[in-house]
């Protein structure tokens, strides 16, 4: 199971993330996205757990939790197909036709 982990303090480490979700079962993988440009932290990432029944356990346990001093919000991850809202230029119509002269019926 994928977990999405959102609203992670800025210092936490991927081995920290890894400590909370071994309470309760396998974790094969542990990703805290950073910033292409400075590495830093973006303030969320991803934990993958080999059991699905351990994943949602850690999911209803740990939603709402606090880790470093802020509270997470934990969810299973949806396969990108699945996400809503857009982003980047993957087409729809954004607007920007320019520049339109205004004429005045009488």
């Amino acid at each position: 199971m994928n977990i999405f982990v959102a609203s992670l303090d800025y210092a936490v480490q991927e081995e920290e993330l890894r400590g909370a979700f071994e309470a309760f079962g396998e974790v094969s993988s542990v990703k805290i996205v950073t910033d292409r440009e400075t590495g830093r932290s973006r303030g969320f990432g991803f934990v993958e757990m080999s059991n699905d029944d351990e994943g949602t356990q850690a999911i209803e346990a740990l939603d709402g939790s606090s880790l470093h001093g802020r509270d997470i919000a934990v969810k299973e991850a949806r396969p990108q197909g699945e996400r809503s809202g857009g982003g980047g230029f993957r087409g729809g119509n954004r607007g920007g036709g320019g520049y339109r002269e205004r004429r005045d019926r009488y």
